[in-house]
């Protein structure tokens, strides 16, 4: 009676397992590409980990203690988000963007690597260098600078993978309107000053003016910031937690939509 059944189980086993080797044999490639181009690991290593030290005296000058504000969260929130902005975001347009003018992407359309595959096996090693370092950074700002424990965890773990994910959707739809790899941070510079000034990664949301706040918070960085920061600081509602998260969600699918709909394969010309 299950005899006919067999084959099917196995052929999908069999896909997903094929698939997972791809993606890896994939992200190993491009672990070796990211590996030697130093300037690149310099910027994604460096300066998420830098920044939030160059950063405190600003939040000294907003006096985010008077404001009943934490400085270990607001830095620990400011870190996290310059590894969304810098070991993921700006590496992988530069990443996304030479694989695109050396036609390793329109070699790999050739093969058996889907579309998907494709943008997520050359994304995986920034994303999960982004991970890493964002665990790191929590642990470290949590420890040294009494950030304490989080008091909705969930939340932030959430808010970790939405910024991982926009960070890595935005970087592909970023790469589409570079032409070469040398203006690829060029390209990337009006993202990552908007979200550092109105997502709430360099200055607290609570420090900017209403209306500008009540802008920043759909930003598409905005949502993941929030999400994290209020896992440390319990500060959102029920209500208000899952509109975050519909909002990173409404982002997630809009990204995607552009990437599939502008992506560009070939080089420019």
């Amino acid at each position: 009676m299950t005899a006919p059944n067999a084959p099917a189980l196995g052929g999908r086993r069999a896909t997903g397992t094929a698939v997972r080797r791809r993606l890896a044999a994939l992200a190993r490639a491009e672990l070796l590409l990211l590996g030697r181009n130093r300037g690149t690991v310099l910027v994604a290593l460096l300066v998420p980990l830098s920044l939030p030290i160059t950063v405190r005296p600003t939040f000294d000058q907003l006096d985010v203690k008077g404001k009943g504000l934490n400085t270990g969260i607001l830095m620990l929130t400011a870190a996290i988000g310059f590894s969304f902005l810098f070991a993921v975001y700006t590496s992988l347009v530069s990443a996304y963007v030479a694989r695109r003018e050396e036609l390793v992407l329109k070699r790999l359309r050739t093969g058996e690597l889907a579309d998907a595959e494709i943008l997520a096996g050359t994304a995986l090693p920034a994303v999960c260098l982004g991970l890493a370092q964002a665990l790191v950074l929590t642990v470290g700002c949590a420890v040294l600078l009494d950030a304490g424990a989080p008091e909705a965890p969930y939340l932030t773990v959430l808010g970790l993978l939405a910024g991982l994910l926009i960070s890595a959707a935005l970087a592909a739809l970023t790469s589409a309107f570079t032409r070469t790899t040398e203006s690829a941070q060029v390209t990337a510079l009006p993202v990552v000053f908007v979200s550092m000034l109105g997502s709430g990664i360099a200055v607290p949301a609570d420090a900017l003016p209403d209306r500008v706040a009540e802008v920043g918070e759909f930003l598409p960085l905005s949502p993941a910031v929030r999400l994290v920061r209020a896992g440390w600081t319990g500060e959102l509602t029920t209500g208000q937690a899952l509109g975050t998260v519909l909002v990173a969600l409404a982002w997630t699918v809009v990204a995607v939509f552009a990437v599939r709909r502008w992506f560009r394969w070939e080089p420019r010309r």
